[in-house]
């Protein structure tokens, strides 16, 4: 009895002459991976950060010295950030949940791919500052940390709709 469920108690058929007991989901039992996908929440969180602050501090610099706009890409890369600093926390709330943790990875693992491909594209050269070397490979991070995160929620989505076994006996 965890977590205010009470036990779990035989069903039985129409004709009252078999017990089918069904075994417990594969969705109820804990999971080992637990730590694994909270340890890689907080590692996308953190990445997010970083990315935040360096797009910030960049977007910042360049419209104090050169009174331009600093491109699409860089605010791109800046508001996916926020976007992720913002809504990520829920994360931690939802990943007892597969079916909401499963679209909310998949939406930010999309939109972190196209910002990981904005700073290949911008920032890959050996002629540019280190910060967006770091800036590059923080979004790196966190795209892969939300890549396997959207595929251990399809896995957990996939296990909890899965019985493990079904048994049924003649009641004498």
């Amino acid at each position: 009895m965890a977590f205010g469920r009470g036990p779990r108690t035989p069903h039985t058929g129409t004709t009252g002459t078999t017990t089918t007991t069904t075994g417990t989901t594969r969705g109820d039992r804990p999971s080992i991976f637990n730590p694994i996908l909270s340890l890689l929440n907080i590692f996308v969180w953190i990445s997010s950060v970083i990315v935040l602050g360096i797009a910030a501090y960049e977007i910042h610099q360049f419209k104090k010295y050169y009174d331009a706009y600093p491109g699409a890409r860089i605010v791109y890369i800046l508001v996916i950030a926020v976007f992720t600093v913002a809504f990520f926390l829920l994360s931690f709330l939802l990943h007892p949940r597969p079916g909401y943790t499963l679209l909310f990875n998949l939406i930010f693992s999309y939109l972190w791919l196209v910002s990981v491909v904005f700073a290949a594209q911008s920032w890959s050269s050996r002629h540019v500052a280190r910060k967006w070397h770091a800036m590059e490979a923080f979004t790196f991070i966190a795209f892969f940390g939300l890549f396997f995160n959207t595929l251990y929620a399809w896995w957990q989505q996939h296990r909890a709709t899965v019985p493990t076994r079904t048994t049924t006996a003649a009641v004498v």
